[in-house]
């Protein structure tokens, strides 16, 4: 029986439940077996291609844990990986298909062995001429496992011959040591924050972004995979475990992307680029399941945690190792009286994402779950809040981002409480735009070209363009604004601007006596799924990337000198949001305001 019949084998038994699976791996399976019945597209499946990977990973025997020193058998997960990333070529086999995958693995699957074993074939046997490949990382030490592991594999391997085929040298350029396949000249070398390596320069054939949920900039992806351009068949591989920081780009890009690849309910689609993720399934749905006789509220892990089941879900390589099993357990148990060590067990070992950063203002799985489209957002807009809205600004220096941002409040019929809808703008001046794409490493060309980000001419923030844009926003969907919300520094001019148009404009004052019951009150409005977004990429960065202070009394406030990254649209939110958490439907709209006179 061939590779290509194990792959369906094990995806039919997947799909079916005999093999104990994750959402996103049973997608994974789907699609696949979905692909082999496509005749309309330019991409097939060469057998032999992924055979020839499958004797290549036999060469080399395990270095570590019960199998220490056997040969390498590939189990039938790693079949199924591998057998994807080799098998799929275009139709005259020149052109591999995928040119970017994406593998998220609980901790112990063998990931730094078969990433090894994967860039010891990318410099030798897949045959491209002076092959650069990179192991990056945040960590020296990271990046030092699957180098070792890949020095090792070569030293022991069951064909006495490979230990010739590559040497382990110093490299004088690159300033480190470096594996090098002899007869191609191809090379394998390490790239890590410590080191103070960037991969400028470089001229990638393979690249393994290893742990990328500890990578807090897209630095090392968007380097390297620009240096993929003169290269015919570049791959791009990342690994990584769950992490706690949803605002680092491997939550925030990379696993939203995927996991909309993945679903077959989704039109996302991207024919280069292989994912798979195995994890704990989680309770989707607006309504509290049971399963088991356990209570799951909406976001809650459905398994339970140390089940046979969810043992095989996360850890597909070793799920059925006695010592693995006992291990996990332990693990298990140890978690019962430690917060610690449970956010290292549903991260490391379930491969669950959760947000757990000191000082972090909000957990962006429930800001997450608040998030509608934006069809829906405007349905609650207009039918809800009858287009009423708080209108705040932060005004950055001119040179920086400027956000404004529009909330629109409402109390359900019946119901005593508030709930709001949020939509932000934000502004950058031309002549920072591309610097600030460097140093701050996130997509604003990308936000831009989709609307959530408008780019002024000049040096500097052309507070008329944004005023006129407001005003042109407003009009346009027919929207009736109450206040606008301003900080009194550098606020003067807009103020006088609005106030000269009949507006009605509020001074916020930014401290904690002011923001403390806003700042708190827009999180509590997320959590008890009262207020909504539409998912503004921008916006839900800046989210993540707040952090909070606070005083004896319990105040918190947003801190812009502890936030690594912008906040500036969730600083707007929370300036309109100190007005909007008063909203009377009831009230009459007040006159113009004196521009200096305070609510709050």
């Amino acid at each position: 029986m061939g590779i290509l019949q194990d792959m369906t084998d094990y995806s039919q038994d997947v799909i079916d439940g005999k093999i104990v699976a994750c959402k996103k791996h049973r997608w994974a399976c789907l699609r696949f077996l979905n692909d082999l019945k496509r005749d309309d597209w330019e991409w097939t499946f060469v057998e032999e291609q992924a055979e020839r990977y499958m004797r290549w990973m036999r060469l080399f025997r395990h270095r570590k844990g019960a199998l220490a020193g056997q040969r390498k058998e590939p189990c039938d997960y790693e079949k199924f990986v591998y057998g994807n990333l080799y098998g799929w070529w275009s139709k005259d086999k020149t052109i591999r298909r995928f040119r970017t995958s994406y593998e998220q693995l609980a901790r112990k699957q063998a990931k730094s062995q078969d990433k090894a074993i994967q860039a010891l074939y990318e410099i030798s046997a897949f045959g491209e001429p002076a092959a650069e490949a990179y192991i990056a990382a945040t960590k020296k030490a990271q990046c030092a496992y699957v180098y070792s592991e890949a020095e090792w594999l070569f030293n022991n391997s069951t064909d006495p011959a490979m230990k010739q085929k590559f040497v382990c040298k110093h490299d004088d350029e690159k300033q480190q040591k470096t594996i090098k396949h002899v007869k191609s000249g191809s090379t394998f070398s390490r790239l890590s924050k410590d080191d103070k390596k960037t991969g400028d320069g470089s001229n990638p054939h393979f690249v393994v972004l290893d742990e990328y949920h500890l990578h807090e900039t897209t630095e090392y992806y968007d380097v390297l995979q620009s240096g993929f351009g003169s290269r015919k068949n570049p791959l791009l591989s990342i690994i990584t475990t769950a992490g706690f920081d949803l605002n680092n780009p491997c939550y925030r890009v990379e696993y939203d992307l995927v996991s909309r690849i993945l679903n077959p309910n989704d039109p996302t689609t991207d024919d280069r680029y292989f994912a798979i993720v195995c994890e704990l399934d989680r309770n989707d749905g607006n309504d509290v399941i049971v399963v088991d006789g356990r209570v799951i509220e909406p976001g809650g892990i459905i398994d339970e945690l140390g089940s046979d089941d969810s043992i095989r879900k996360t850890n597909p390589v070793t799920w059925d190792s006695p010592e693995a099993k006992a291990n996990i357990m332990e693990s298990v148990n140890k978690a019962k009286n430690s917060e610690d060590k449970y956010r290292d067990l549903i991260t490391k070992i379930f491969n669950v994402w959760i947000q757990s950063r000191p000082s972090g203002y909000m957990d962006m799985t429930r800001w997450d779950a608040v998030k509608v489209s934006p069809d829906t957002l405007q349905e609650m807009i207009k039918d809800k809040a009858k287009g009423r809205c708080y209108v705040g600004f932060d005004l950055s220096a001119k040179i920086d981002l400027t956000a404004v941002s529009f909330v629109f409040p409402w109390i359900e019929e019946g119901c005593k409480t508030t709930s709001y809808a949020v939509i932000t703008k934000a502004y950058l001046p031309r002549s920072m735009f591309a610097e600030k794409i460097h140093v701050d490493k996130v997509p604003y060309d990308v936000w831009e070209k989709h609307g959530h980000l408008a780019v002024t001419d000049g040096a500097v923030i052309d507070y008329n363009y944004v005023l006129k844009d407001i005003s042109d926003t407003i009009i346009a969907n027919g929207w009736d604004v109450i206040e606008y919300c301003l900080d009194p520094w550098g606020a003067s001019s807009i103020a006088t601007e609005l106030q000269n148009e009949g507006k009605t404009v509020v001074e916020i004052r930014q401290g904690l006596k002011t923001l403390g019951e806003p700042t708190k009150g827009f999180r509590e409005a997320v959590y008890a799924e009262r207020l909504f977004h539409d998912g503004n990429p921008l916006l839900s960065w800046a989210v993540g990337n707040c952090v909070t202070r606070g005083d004896h009394n319990d105040n918190i406030m947003l801190d812009k000198q502890k936030a690594r990254q912008r906040i500036d649209p969730v600083a707007a939110s929370i300036t309109a949001f100190t007005r909007a958490m008063t909203f009377d439907p009831n009230a009459k709209k007040k006159e113009t305001v004196n521009w200096g006179v305070t609510f709050i």
